[in-house]
């Protein structure tokens, strides 16, 4: 027989791992803006050799307030997992693992949140926290457990400890698992050897030439002294090195996926669908979001009957229930919060025929009415009391310690709403450089190349145009076929919007209108036209990177003011403060002209996906073309 690999190989090719991983860390913490040769902004100081593995991160139990029965949630990109539900006590255990693929341009933040059970509706979340995988990794030894706080979403205060532990697998050794596993399902008599005979039962169920003309040379490179039978340890090792020399294994046997990329090793990915664990409990998938892994038996009955799903994309009707948004920074998906009886309002009026004929009835008067109505009621003292509950309901969502003033500096609600933040809560990338875009709000993001890849991906109304965008006084020629950004504010969120570059504003045309909805609802119906029919205000912003800018601001439902706090003729930079919207949803939309802008290729990729991308105000946008030519 063989020889298996020395442990001090398999040491020095763990510390060879562990450095790869602590300088794709360094380089992951100090990413800056640099252009390459090519003169494009570099996003990521990463190559795709940098690092591809999996990360085995083990929920072993919390430390809470007060006895319950809880489940722990994992977010990790655009996957959820769940633990099973520990029995009543202070101290729940749950031994709960799961692997993560960790690979380039990948996430790396990872959420935890702990839910209070409940047997009947959703569960409720009562600490979370956020760790970094490779920084855990790095850090720490292998397997080590470590402790972390559970924040209160409201309040940011500790309500309990989670422990917790992560180790990074090897790859080789990984393949190496894989293949023993693989290896074992035809180890007929369970003795840990194989024949040549059942070594090639199994070599044909791969059905690949590669692997019908090495089946011999593998089975002897392993069968050293020639008895004809191997240890499942030796080749197991073997046909590791021959998948990652010239690939015997085509398909994942499990999910039948073909393995096409390099970032995605196929043995990776098949180790990751084909998970027997290590002992310990494996956590349930198959979630988007933290919430939707939560909820209990009530809305598994509602998503069994189509009331309300999950999914990621663009919905209508039934599908319309949940808003799911990916998050920029972490990578992570999350579900947008909207009070069930709004959401199944919108789909009334936005979505049906019956709902458009409403609107051509008076309805939108009504509206008009109800936003200045709400307008004056939300300016009153006493609709100061509303802040604590909009806090409570948007829980995580805002964060109070960016707010400039505390809580109690505000006398009404609408002075809340349109709060300020403290100085440099809001990072403004690559500052010093005037062809770089930056977001203009903190909003849910949806960009495209060309106003036709809006209306194919997002915009669903019958008449959206950029003459209609910008109205009968502002010459459309410029910005025809432009590149087109949308910044949804939804109501959690710092509704100061900001200048995305640097120039002089030419203009402002203030264009009447209606005051419908912008959630997507409404913006993904083909019965309204939101965009061009909505009360707005177009700015021309003049540059000399992108030529005009139009900076349009939308008013929507319960918002009947839009402020600006810069003139016409006043030269500004980018991240500027450029105005505010007073109480509601809002949107503001950027149109440059065409083949000006580069936008980043992840806002694109999201936005083709119709996939709305969480960013703040100050995030890189895009790269002019004219200093890329």
């Amino acid at each position: 027989m063989g020889n298996g690999n020395s442990r001090e190989a398999k040491g020095s090719r763990r510390a060879r791992l562990r450095q790869k991983l602590q300088k794709f860390y360094t380089n992951r913490r100090h990413l800056r803006c640099s252009r390459n040769s090519a003169g494009v902004v570099n996003q990521r100081a990463v190559t795709a050799e940098d690092f591809s593995g999996i990360a085995l991160l083990t929920l072993l139990g919390a430390d809470m307030k007060f006895k319950d029965k809880w489940l722990g949630c994992v977010s990790f990109g655009e996957q959820t997992f769940r633990t099973e539900i520990s029995d009543t006590t202070e101290k729940p255990i749950w031994n709960s693992e799961k692997k993560l693929l960790l690979e380039k341009n990948g996430p790396s933040l990872a959420r935890v949140s702990v839910f209070e059970t409940n047997r009947l509706s959703s569960n409720k979340i009562v600490g979370y926290c956020e760790l970094d995988i490779f920084d855990f990794v790095v850090q720490e030894p292998e397997s080590a457990c470590k402790s972390f706080d559970l924040l209160d979403p409201t309040s940011s205060k500790v309500v309990g400890t989670i422990f917790l532990s992560c180790a990074i697998e090897d790859p080789v050794e990984t393949e190496k698992r894989f293949a023993k596993r693989i290896l074992s399902i035809v180890d007929y008599n369970e003795d840990g050897q194989l024949s040549f005979s059942e070594f090639s039962d199994l070599m044909k169920a791969f059905g690949n030439l590669v692997a019908a003309k090495k089946k011999e040379e593998l089975f002897r490179a392993a069968d050293l002294n020639g008895d004809g039978v191997v240890t499942i340890d030796e080749l197991a090792a073997l046909l590791a090195l021959q998948q990652e020399k010239e690939p015997i294994i085509n398909n994942c046997p499990v999910c039948g996926e073909a393995q096409l990329s390099d970032k995605l090793n196929a043995m990776i990915h098949m180790t990751l669908c084909f998970d027997e664990g290590t002992g310990n409990q494996v956590m349930t998938g198959g979630f988007l979001t933290d919430r939707q892994a939560s909820y209990g038996w009530m809305f598994k009955l509602s998503e069994w009957t189509h009331l309300s799903t999950y999914d990621v994309g663009l919905n209508t009707g039934s599908s319309a229930s949940h808003i799911v948004v990916i998050d920029r920074k972490s990578k992570r998906l999350v579900e947008e919060l909207i009070d069930s009886k709004i959401v199944l309002s919108m789909r009334a009026i936005y979505q049906s025929k019956i709902g458009l004929r409403l609107m051509d009835q008076g309805a939108k008067e009504i509206l008009q009415r109800l936003s200045e109505k709400q307008g004056k009621k939300m300016n009153s003292v006493e609709s100061a009391q509303k802040i604590p509950s909009f806090l409570e309901f948007f829980k995580d969502q805002i964060n109070m310690a960016e707010v400039k003033y505390p809580l109690q500096h505000f006398k009404t609600f609408n002075e809340f709403f349109i709060r300020e933040l403290k100085p440099g809560a809001r990072p403004i990338a690559c500052m010093n450089r005037n062809d770089v875009a930056v977001s203009a709000a903190d909003c849910r993001l949806m960009a495209f190349q060309s106003v036709e890849d809006s209306t194919r991906f997002w915009i669903k109304g019958r008449k959206f145009s950029i003459r209609g965008l910008l109205g009968k006084t502002v010459n459309p020629n410029a910005f025809l076929d432009g590149s087109l950004v949308i910044f949804r504010l939804a109501p959690q969120d710092y509704h100061r919007f900001h200048v995305p570059v640097s120039g002089v504003i030419e203009k402002f045309e203030d264009l009447s209108g209606s005051l419908y909805t912008v959630n997507p609802i409404a913006v993904n119906s083909k019965y309204c036209n939101v965009f061009t029919e909505n009360k707005r205000t177009v700015a021309i912003i003049s540059t000399a990177e992108f030529g005009k800018v139009a900076f349009v601001a939308i008013g929507a439902t319960m918002v009947g003011s839009i402020n600006f706090v810069r003139k016409e003729g006043e030269r500004v930079k980018k991240g500027d403060e450029l105005g505010y919207f007073s109480f509601g949803g809002s949107t503001v939309i950027c149109v440059f002209e065409k083949d000006s802008i580069r936008i980043d290729e992840d806002l694109l990729v999201n936005s083709g996906r119709s996939l709305e991308t969480l960013v703040s105000v100050g995030m890189q946008l895009g790269v002019s073309t004219r200093t890329l030519a």
